[in-house]
């Protein structure tokens, strides 16, 4: 099942919606959840915390399902 995940500015960092969506507590986990667990965005493997996602972004994480970026109006 696929879950929005709705921002408010035009982008937001793949670490800032793994904490968003409760998949790590902090910052700091980010870098060693991206490590060793997989993580696609738009269907290709990301381990870039810093990544850029924005209106339309799709991110799959493993065990935790699919998640589709949406902006605010």
């Amino acid at each position: 099942m696929e879950k929005r995940v709705t921002i408010t500015t035009e982008t937001i960092t793949l670490g800032q919606l793994l904490k968003l969506i409760q998949a790590v507590g902090t910052g700091g986990a980010v870098k060693w959840f991206l490590q060793t667990n997989e993580v696609l965005v738009n269907g290709e493997r990301e381990n870039r915390r810093g990544r850029k996602l924005k209106n339309g972004d799709i991110v799959e994480v493993e065990g935790l399902g699919t998640f589709i970026v949406t902006r605010a109006e």
